[in-house]
């Protein structure tokens, strides 16, 4: 874990609880699309609160199905949920969450779109959440090559879920490290989704990318692949806030609302130190994405939605995002769009205003599934 702010150490030795459990009611009433990540903290809360929330019909732990499946890496057992609507789908969306998070965090957005008819699925990456093999690092994806693995564990879900629920229109969203992986399954697996929403994406210069790696490298070579460094991690997200300083937490960056940020850094299966082979992996995932001739193997005719904050600072305040759009005009693309969120960080969807970008996602959706 990187070093915590002191209100972050009370939020992550369990001082706050009490206190993070008062904000549920609260949270309820003004928006229920903070309230689950604030209950991934306390599983008895959220077992509670979902109790309280459902005794109508069926009940969302009833819609909610998780199961596993063989990574491509031949040792993991890949953790996935389905989130199943009322009667039959009309559509599916996969997701691909981004670093240092978990699949879980997006059932907000999957009870949405649960109640307009569609089925929403999504897998923790290798290394992350429930898929970590026994004795395997956390945030750790594997030797020279392994994000390949990731890429293609994205497409077994998607062929596992197409089997089961075959016609049905397919879609893929990506946030942040997942919108990376989601623009390399484009290239690697052209034509086998409808559409694709690059979320809280970027374009970093030549130039980062490789001396970012060069430093990275000799930090593996030290610390072994398999283990964080701190100079990695300052590198990687050292001057994300350095913008929204004077900074409350080292996570401001991620979100505007307070509430978001401190349900993040209070909960076990967010944040925390990524391995150098991560960061190394994610770094020639970034730059295999950029290349023209790479572009050139995705299917134009696939449909591609950019939604991004204009003050997230991976999108480097929106200037990245225009940049990764452009680049797909440019390699032939011929439905893209672009919408920029202003006052919006990093988790669109869990500002304060994430019900309207749930909204803005489904009308996407609605105008690409026919």
């Amino acid at each position: 874990m990187p070093l915590l702010y002191a209100h972050e150490r009370a939020l992550a030795s369990g001082e706050m609880g009490e206190n993070v459990k008062k904000l549920c009611p609260a949270v309820q009433k003004k928006k229920i699309a903070h309230a689950f990540p604030l209950l991934n903290a306390e599983k008895l809360w959220y077992t509670d609160f979902m109790n309280t929330a459902h005794r109508k019909g069926q009940s969302d732990m009833e819609k909610r199905k998780e199961f596993t499946f063989p990574s491509a890496d031949g040792r993991t057992a890949i953790h996935a949920v389905e989130w199943h609507p009322e009667g039959e789908p009309t559509g599916i969306l996969q997701i691909a969450h981004g670093v240092a998070e978990y699949a879980l965090r997006y059932e907000p957005l999957a009870r949405f779109l649960n109640a307009r008819g569609f089925l929403v699925v999504a897998n923790d990456h290798l290394g992350h959440g429930a898929s970590v093999a026994e004795g395997a690092p956390r945030l750790y994806f594997g030797e020279k090559g392994s994000w390949q693995y990731v890429v293609d564990d994205l497409y077994t879900l998607r062929r596992l879920t197409g089997e089961k629920y075959p016609g049905l229109p397919y879609f893929l969203m990506g946030h942040s490290m997942g919108s990376f992986l989601t623009r390399t399954y484009l290239i690697r697996y052209p034509g086998t989704v409808r559409g694709v929403i690059l979320m809280g994406t970027g374009q970093n210069p030549d130039t980062l990318l490789i001396g970012g790696k060069a430093l990275a490298s000799v930090l593996a070579r030290r610390v072994g692949r398999e283990n964080p460094s701190r100079t990695v991690e300052l590198l990687a997200f050292g001057g994300y806030n350095k913008v929204f300083a004077p900074n409350r937490t080292s996570c401001d960056w991620l979100s505007a609302s307070e509430e978001n940020v401190d349900a993040y850094l209070a909960d076990p299966l967010c944040g925390g130190w990524a391995s150098t082979g991560l960061f190394l992996e994610l770094l020639d995932g970034m730059a295999f994405i950029k290349k023209p001739a790479n572009l050139r193997h995705m299917n134009m005719a696939t449909p591609v939605l950019f939604l991004s904050g204009e003050d997230d600072p991976v999108g480097n305040m929106g200037k990245g995002v225009r940049a990764a759009y452009r680049s797909f005009l440019r390699a032939g693309v011929r439905d893209a769009e672009l919408k920029l969120y202003p006052g919006l960080r990093h988790e669109i969807l869990n500002e304060d205003c994430g019900e309207q970008v749930c909204a803005d996602i489904w009308d996407w959706l609605a105008r690409h599934n026919g």
